[in-house]
């Protein structure tokens, strides 16, 4: 006989709103979490949330965008290597999902609205006080539901029956029976292990790499979904983003002033494209990292922007790519220096002669104020003219984001390797992989995810409930 109806196991932005869901649709409803708090890597995010058909975008008069064009430039980025039936379901209710935490108070802005991938149609809308406000309030609406919640548990083994259906979870000597459960225990960032054999390109610069998110996601869900059959699908697939490598801070500020070169001393991207995109351009290149080229001008005259210059000013946000850290930087051996271009091009081994050509035209188009080669905005050009020069290697090592995981159905059952549900069993958010593809789509794309895919998680959960 179960104990309760549905067990969702782990507790951020998908878990709890399967949890929210499922209650809400009339089953009883165990939550259980690994940490101590509830929020998950959600609460520790910027708090984008990806969708389009919005009240919000409808405030600044945004009314032609539709769920069909982010299905299409979803697939279109993605090379359509992603699960076409999941991506239709996301982008059909991703507006649903931001208007449900709208209901529950946070406030997204209309100012906060902004193009967060390489679309031309604002889709990012940005939370007021980032992910934590929605943490905040999700776990504000967990408590006022009749959800028992188990903090600072750690889920090791599911419960079977001899059909092979899913009948609950063990956790230590403790054994608690269910009609189903839901696994939304988040990516597999912390676990070296687990990104060594589903992401190994983020193990590829080794110490280099660290994981921005929760030490707590180390791939519960996916471990314990492939131990009952689960298709874990996704190999190689998430999010990195670039990193100067000078220490284990995530990057807010990256200068327009850099000039990115490759190995073969030239340029190959516009400096200030969007990190969705920017790590796997970077990858490309030979020996899959490039070089910041900039001159002592800009390294003595280098600060923050006005927007961020405050909390600098206070310690509270540490930047990379300002005079003082640059100088202590050169002094650690991670900005080189040089007298000439040919002579730092030698210190960093890029083709003869080439960064010397490459500077050239650089500054001729800073002097013309257009970048005739990747149309990098006026004011972003600096010349790179004075002496010493300086060159940093830049790796595509910050984990942001994992995207293997479980296989799932527009209904958020887990699959097996054969393509059947498992009876019992659901996923949803970063625990999943086929939703998440090769590139991010843009920034909100892994909140719209959990809370879509929470959602439907839930409420499937729930139905089932009531036919067992």
């Amino acid at each position: 006989m179960a104990d309760v109806d549905v067990i969702v196991v782990g507790g951020g932005g998908a878990g709890m709103s399967a949890a929210i869901t499922a209650s809400d649709s009339g089953a009883s409803v165990l939550l259980v979490e690994a940490d101590r708090t509830l929020g998950g890597s959600t609460a520790l995010s910027g708090g984008v949330y990806y969708a389009a058909g919005t009240r919000v975008q409808q405030q600044l008069g945004i009314t032609g965008d539709t769920a069909d064009a982010m299905f299409e430039y979803y697939l279109t980025l993605n090379q359509y290597r992603v699960d076409p039936a999941l991506v239709r379901v996301l982008c059909d209710q991703a507006a649903e999902g931001l208007h449900w935490l709208m209901a529950m108070g946070v406030d997204f802005p209309a100012a906060g609205l902004y193009a967060s991938g390489v679309e031309s149609v604002p889709r990012g809308h940005g939370a007021a006080g980032n992910g934590a406000a929605i943490a905040a309030a999700l776990d504000r609406e967990v408590s006022r539901r009749p959800i028992d919640v188990a903090l600072g548990t750690r889920v090791d083994g599911l419960l079977t029956d001899a059909g092979g259906r899913i009948t609950g979870i063990r956790a230590g000597a403790d054994s608690i029976a269910a009609r189903t459960v839901v696994l939304t225990t988040g990516g597999f960032g912390a676990s070296p292990a687990l990104r060594q054999r589903l992401y190994p390109q983020s193990t590829v610069h080794g110490d280099a790499a660290w994981y921005i998110g929760k030490p707590q996601c180390v791939g519960d869900g996916i471990t314990l979904g492939e131990r009952a059959g689960a298709d874990i699908v996704g190999h190689d697939r998430g999010l990195l983003l670039t990193t100067p490598n000078f220490r284990k801070v995530l990057e807010v500020f990256v200068p327009g002033w850099l000039v990115y070169v490759n190995r073969e001393g030239q340029r190959f991207v516009r400096e200030t494209a969007e990190y969705a995109v920017m790590a796997g351009v970077v990858q490309a290149q030979t020996g899959g990292t490039c070089f910041a080229i900039f001159d002592e001008a800009s390294r003595r005259d280098a600060r923050p922007l006005p927007r961020y210059a405050d909390a600098f000013a206070s310690g509270a946000l540490p930047l990379n790519w300002v005079a003082d850290e640059l100088a202590h930087q050169a002094g650690a051996g991670k900005v080189v220096s040089a007298a000439s271009l040919d002579a730092l091009a030698g210190r960093i081994g890029l083709r003869p002669g080439a960064l010397e050509v490459t500077v050239a035209e650089y500054n001729a188009d800073v002097a013309s104020g257009s970048d005739k080669r990747f149309f990098k905005a006026a004011d972003d050009l600096r010349p790179i003219a004075e002496p010493p020069f300086h060159a940093v290697e830049i790796l595509p090592a910050i984990v942001c984001l994992t995207s293997a995981g479980i296989r799932i159905d527009a209904d958020a059952r887990a699959l097996d390797t054969r393509g059947l549900p498992i009876a019992g069993l659901y996923a949803a958010g970063e625990t999943c992989g086929n939703v998440l593809g090769e590139r991010y789509i843009g920034g909100g794309n892994s909140i719209a995810n959990a809370i879509v895919f929470g959602r439907v998680a839930g409420s499937t959960a729930a139905r089932e409930c009531h036919r067992v």
